[in-house]
């Protein structure tokens, strides 16, 4: 059922319970009105009729009372609201007034004669040879009554109609936004983001034409956001890949190539040390030039893509930075807090968790002046993932950042993001926080 015919019908509703309030008390107006009236038409009546009762009584030469009474009666003719008859000694009917001539064209139904009929009521005179019986009839009073209300009855049928097809017209007029306003949502469920309404004369509809506007822009740039996230999140992935790739052709192809220099560097050390000592040295400088680039090699590796993440998991891994960092570092004090079930998150997560720390350590070290700092990774009782990154360094102004220049703080929040979880940065004086938490459902 739509809103304008429930609408209607409320309002419909209304009318008639005031339309049948209004006539209950037009009714009951009418009963009491027809009741005083007959009333006091039966007192004047009676009235009238004793005073030539006692007449006649008083003055014998006048006749006998009947005759007299029969005399006036006739004179008189019909008396309103009533019924006059006059009987002599034996019970014959000397006189009846004749029927009310009034609105006889006019018909009550029962239901209303019934309802407002009063009590009949009826007087009794004995004269000298007849009786006198007075009776009051309300039928000329119920038609005339009957008239008007007739008369409002149609009165109210007509303004009923008339009010019913206004406010129809006016609430189809009013509620036409309505069917603009669905569509649009309909379209939206559809996913047509870019739908608008239109301004509307009426300010309610207004307001919430602005409003499912407003819903709409914010749903689209959330798709917007969303589609950037979905396309970081798979250039994150493919730069990881190539990380590893990279890494591995590092290993297996750069390192085979120097170990090799190093074995004949070595041999050729070995053999003229005492025949060339000359070629010995150089060969030896060699040797430690081949460590060194080892030894960078290997570092190189770590940072584009640690093995012992693949071999040993997420735990481990942290751990071997950890030394790593402390090795590099031994003035500043490292601490390291691992709990949960952290090696079954998966390789996107491990990866994921493996750039924060390790992004949020070397600017640390390099730019926060820490003594101290401190990492914790937990997996709380619900399958909620928290990492908390804090040291005691100089701090930094977060708002002030310019992310478009430094992006380790915004490739951070875009990559907890990612996975639907809260990222958040504390930075004063004494330090800097960085808090990331990631549900259960991103997890899984």
């Amino acid at each position: 059922m739509s809103l304008r015919l429930r609408l209607n019908l409320l309002i419909t509703a209304l009318s008639l319970a005031f339309m049948l309030a209004a006539g209950w008390v037009i009714v009951n107006d009418a009963k009491v009105s027809i009741r005083e009236r007959v009333e006091a038409a039966s007192r004047v009546t009676v009235q009238l009729l004793d005073n030539v009762i006692v007449t006649s009584v008083m003055n014998p030469s006048l006749g006998e009372t009947t005759d007299v009474l029969n005399v006036f009666l006739r004179s008189l003719g019909y008396v309103r609201s009533n019924q006059i008859t006059l009987f002599d000694s034996r019970g014959n009917v000397l006189y009846e007034s004749p029927q009310s001539t009034y609105q006889t064209d006019v018909h009550p139904p029962q239901w209303f004669v019934k309802i407002v009929e009063p009590k009949q009521e009826s007087v009794q005179r004995r004269v000298r040879f007849g009786t006198l019986v007075i009776t009051s009839s309300a039928a000329g009073s119920i038609r005339q009554t009957w008239r008007g209300v007739e008369q409002l009855m149609w009165i109210g049928l007509g303004f009923f109609l008339i009010l019913n097809i206004m406010v129809y017209a006016l609430l189809s007029y009013s509620l036409r936004p309505v069917g603009s306003i669905l569509s649009a949502i309909n379209r939206m469920e559809q996913g047509d983001l870019k739908v608008r309404l239109e301004p509307f004369k009426l300010p309610e509809f207004e307001t919430i034409g602005h409003s499912l506007n407003r819903m709409a822009e914010s749903l689209e740039a959330e798709r917007q956001l969303e589609e950037n996230r979905q396309l970081t999140a798979l250039i994150q992935s493919h730069i990881e890949d190539e990380r590893r790739s990279l890494a591995r052709e590092l290993h297996d192809e750069l390192g085979q190539y120097v170990t090799a220099i190093k074995t004949f560097a070595v041999g050729i050390a070995n053999k003229t040390v005492e025949k060339m000592p000359d070629v010995s040295s150089n060969a030896q400088t060699i040797v430690a030039a081949a460590n060194h680039i080892y030894d960078g090699m290997h570092n190189i590796i770590r940072h584009l893509r640690p093995g012992a993440l693949d071999n040993l998991g997420l735990s481990e891994t942290l751990k071997d930075a950890i030394n790593h960092l402390q090795k590099q570092h031994p003035e500043v004090e490292f601490k390291l807090n691992l709990s949960g079930e952290l090696d079954a998150l998966g390789e996107n997560l491990n990866i994921n968790f493996y750039r924060i720390v390790q992004e949020s350590l070397n600017n640390a070290v390099k730019h926060a002046k820490a003594s101290i700092i401190h990492v914790s990774l937990k997996q709380d009782l619900s399958g909620n993932v928290n990492l908390i990154i804090q040291d005691n360094g100089v701090g930094m102004e977060v708002d002030k950042v310019d992310q478009t220049q430094h992006f380790g703080l915004l490739g951070m929040r875009e990559r907890t993001q990612a996975f639907r979880g809260q990222f958040d940065i504390q930075s004063s004086s004494k330090g800097t926080k960085i808090s990331i938490h990631l549900p259960k459902e991103s997890i899984t």
